[in-house]
């Protein structure tokens, strides 16, 4: 029996992978370090059918190097030390071992632990793929040892190239109205767009030529309404973040609903609703993310299925709430600004003068106490020497933001403008 169509025309060398280009494009960031002899652990973050074991399997394959994977959801760590001794035998002869592991984020903490010593002497290149946010799901030793590498959602031009390729190796012609289809239900997704494509083909097999109302046939057959293990997953999410954001309840307990229905992890979702309440809330109604840590720790204490319930009365408030994402822009404006500019040290009456014998040299001098002051303010300068005074955050008037921008206009206005 055929392998897969997804599986048979999977890249082999980092030249043919579409897509991807910040990292493998002829001036990707990992293509130049892989030319450059640059072998190093690191992950590959991103939806499912973006190519994470593609590029792990094209890596590998350029540099020479012995390549096992396994994925972590049948995997343990008996399986992990029998690989890390046949690769220190391996490395005596000079031939580096890359282990792949698909889904590293199945792993736990202890488990991931048995990297550690490994990956910090070389003993492995360990190349993790995950769906999931890295900095959530991995420990930060192990974090600190890796380099992480962000896999976007394939463009429709990609998906479009990938199509072709597909009829081509399956000698058919989708007309493009029925291509319009499958591009938009592969939702950046290679791998679900090529198996859609196949799945057409065998139920339409006598046909050389397919059309759109084939294509939706079979689609409309086919749609997992919702697949907690990645397809759809992403989906989902991504519309109840967004109707919270667009301040719809409704529309938002609609999503939650589905996602509960599906088994979702409700760790996930509130996790998620966290980041919301700081990302496009935040002072607006600092309460928001009050609400959201308490649920977090609501699904921990109550757990299925009461949780559901903790899970609801959050997304209604953070729904409800006011929006403000100038906390957010601020961070990413002083973001911009720090990897453009060069820095300063810390000026001498911000420092920490943590004994007596370093105020000789400055350190602490000059500092006002604010508590010392009416109103517990007194106007001096907080940023480096040297450095312009910069206006990140701009509150909205929207919510408690509103008092908060006329409180920082009447102590600031004199001299950020």
């Amino acid at each position: 029996m055929n392998s897969p169509l997804a599986d048979r025309l999977r890249p082999k060398t980092l030249d043919e992978i579409l897509g991807q280009e910040k990292l493998v494009g002829r001036d990707g960031v990992l293509r130049k370090a892989l030319e450059n002899g640059e072998l190093f652990s690191f992950i590959l973050w991103g939806p499912p059918g973006t190519g994470k074991t593609t590029l792990a399997r094209a890596a590998a394959s350029f540099v020479k190097a012995r390549f096992l994977e396994f994925s972590a959801v049948s995997s343990g760590v008996a399986d992990v030390r029998r690989i890390i001794d046949e690769a220190k035998k391996f490395r005596n002869f000079g031939t580096p071992t890359i282990l792949f592991m698909d889904e590293i984020h199945r792993f736990n903490k202890a488990q991931q632990d048995t990297f550690l010593p490994y990956v910090e002497d070389g003993t492995i290149l360990l190349i993790g793929a995950t769906t999931e946010n890295p900095f959530f799901e991995l420990i930060p030793p192990l974090l600190s040892r890796l380099k992480i590498f962000k896999m976007e959602l394939l463009s429709h031009e990609v998906l479009e190239a990938i199509l072709k390729k597909g009829e081509r190796a399956l000698q058919i012609q989708v007309d493009e109205p029925g291509e319009e289809l499958l591009i938009l239900y592969a939702a950046g997704d290679g791998r679900r767009l090529l198996n859609a494509l196949e799945s057409t083909h065998q139920v339409y097999k006598s046909a050389a030529a397919l059309n759109e109302s084939q294509v939706r046939d079979v689609i409309e057959k086919n749609v997992v309404v919702y697949d907690k293990s990645g397809d759809y997953h992403y989906d989902v999410i991504s519309a109840f973040i967004k109707a919270l954001r667009g301040s719809d309840p409704d529309a938002a307990l609609h999503w939650l609903a589905r996602m509960i229905a599906a088994g979702e992890d409700p760790r996930f979702i509130a996790r998620r609703m966290i980041i919301l309440a700081s990302e496009d809330i935040g002072n607006a109604d600092p309460l928001s993310l009050v609400v959201a840590i308490s649920a977090a720790q609501g699904v921990e204490f109550v757990g299925m299925p009461e949780a559901r319930l903790v899970l609801a009365h959050a997304a209604c408030y953070l729904a409800a709430a006011p929006k403000s994402n100038a906390c957010y822009l601020g961070l990413q404006n002083a973001l911009e600004d720090i990897e453009k500019k060069s820095l300063s040290s810390v000026p001498l009456h911000l420092r920490n003068a943590a004994a007596s014998g370093m105020k000789q040299f400055g350190i602490g001098i000059g500092y006002r106490y604010p508590h010392d002051y009416p109103s517990h303010f007194v106007d001096q300068k907080y940023f480096p020497e040297g450095w312009e005074e910069t206006v990140y955050y701009h509150p909205s008037e929207q919510g408690k933001e509103l008092k908060i921008k006329k409180q920082l206009e009447e102590l600031w206005i004199k001299r950020r403008k």
